[in-house]
């Protein structure tokens, strides 16, 4: 299952510290477990090893009661076009296109890892280009990242929904006998969006499958709910696709914020604190692209045997 490049075995002793004989075994690899605003994946060093079937590694060891637990798995492997290319899988095996959180957290990782020196640098994904810049803390520490995640989409064919229009903005649909008005938003991925007056106790875990495998969405979508607190400050709960309800979203934050903007409860181009139940982002929405700021941190390594 594991290969290793003779290029990269002098940095996995220096870097990694770990014992050479180890990334032989056939069975065992290794990994960093981190999350951003609790939304948390299990990552894989793609410079040094060659991961087999990572979507069938997924369901395994994001398992929470029989795995190492996780949203989602990420390989970071070397890229042809900028420094780095990061590949995620979500909890269920499914190719994911774009997470602001894990490219957040793959910044920290490949700067720790010392794969890169520069505190700005570029990460291909499926979805195109992200442009990283790593906010250090005194002592030279990654603490925080600014991920430019590129332009929003609105259009109802770049999302994909099986809608009408030039955009759904505030849009009345109705999904399993039941109507709801959303705004669609695509920022790498499809999002759509719902405001309510209390998302504490909306039904995310009844509605959001719902959502998720509606014919409405042929990519399927992940779900948004939030909560309008002030033209700064938002409050959000996510069902993301492939994923379940989880602590957070980054992608999720940067499509609340945006639909906030459309719907007109916010204004472009200022920065929206965005609430959700794992911490706080911060969302930049301008003509040009989305700006997502927040936490990255490091839980552990660790050693799994398949």
């Amino acid at each position: 299952m594991v290969n290793i490049t003779a290029k990269y075995q002098d940095l996995i002793c220096d870097v990694c510290g770990k014992n050479l004989e180890d990334f032989f075994s056939t069975n065992k690899l290794w990994f960093t477990k981190m999350h951003g605003c609790g939304n948390d994946y299990i990552y894989f060093n793609g410079f040094t090893l060659a991961i087999k079937s990572p979507e069938q590694l997924a369901p395994i060891l994001c398992d929470r009661n029989k795995g190492i637990g996780g949203d989602g798995v990420v390989v970071i492997s070397p890229s042809t076009k900028v420094e780095a290319r990061l590949d995620m899988f979500t909890a269920d095996g499914t190719k994911a296109t774009m997470s602001g959180n894990a490219i957040g957290c793959a910044g920290k990782f490949l700067y720790d890892n010392r794969i890169i020196k520069d505190t700005k640098f570029g990460i291909e994904t499926v979805s195109g280009i992200s442009e990283l810049e790593l906010i250090l803390d005194g002592n030279g520490k990654v603490v925080a990242v600014c991920v430019d995640l590129g332009p929003a989409f609105t259009r109802p064919e770049e999302i994909p929904v099986n809608l009408s229009g030039e955009v759904i903005v505030g849009r009345t649909v109705t999904i399993s006998n039941q109507k709801y008005e959303i705004t669609c938003v695509s920022v790498g991925n499809p999002h759509a969006v719902i405001f309510h007056d209390d998302i504490d106790h909306f039904d995310l875990h009844l509605i959001g499958p719902q959502f998720e495998k509606s014919p409405l969405f042929p990519e399927r979508v992940s779900l948004e709910v939030a909560e309008v607190i002030n033209r700064n400050h938002l409050r959000m709960r996510v069902w993301e696709r492939g994923a379940g309800e989880t602590m957070s979203c980054g992608t999720g934050a940067c499509a609340v914020a945006v639909a906030a903007v459309l719907m007109g409860y916010c204004n472009m181009d200022e920065d929206i604190t965005v609430e959700l139940r794992g911490g706080t982002l911060i969302i930049r929405y301008t003509e040009e692209t989305v700006f997502m700021t927040g936490d990255c941190v490091k839980v552990f390594d660790g050693k799994v045997e398949i």
